[in-house]
């Protein structure tokens, strides 16, 4: 079969660089930025992010060829700032944006394991009677940080 291997259209070789900066030499604070081995997810991610700096004019990505998995950003940016500088911003507010929403899917992860609602801590999951082993010695069965009733014989009114 000549299909390429899948794993070589991600990983860098070695003497390949992971980032080109080439400066526009016709518009004034302009860059073009070859980003090899990646794809629309992140670029679309840092056009995005370096549209919401106010000393950016001009940001833009596209893919040269399909199934080539490189992009290539387009920066402008005002006299306030070079497209480097902009483009470093951006990346580090996209890594604290995706630390961050890290750390929420972790605690909600953890709020429903152990059987609160989303905005439920466990302070106050405890004090409320919070059964972590739907024993029925802590209280009612906690789903959802809500408590359940149950019916006579210990069935939950909402199994069906």
């Amino acid at each position: 079969m000549n299909q390429p291997n899948r794993i070589d259209s991600w990983l860098l070789q070695d003497d390949e660089k992971p980032l080109t900066i080439t400066e526009d030499p016709k518009i004034p604070n302009a860059a073009t930025i070859l980003l090899r081995k990646q794809d629309h997810t992140l670029g679309n991610m840092i056009r995005a992010q370096l549209l919401l700096d106010p000393t950016v004019l001009f940001a833009g990505y596209k893919v040269p060829h399909p199934l080539e998995n490189d992009i290539i950003i387009k920066i402008q940016t005002d006299e306030r700032s070079n497209p480097a500088d902009a483009l470093k911003r951006a990346c580090h507010l996209l890594i604290r944006q995706t630390v961050n929403i890290k750390s929420q899917f972790t605690d909600q992860a953890k709020n429903i394991e152990m059987g609160m609602g989303p905005d439920q801590s466990l302070a106050t999951a405890q004090n409320n009677g919070y059964d972590p082993y739907a024993d029925r010695q802590g209280g009612g069965t906690v789903v959802g940080g809500q408590v359940r009733d149950t019916i006579a014989g210990g069935a939950d009114v909402y199994d069906f």
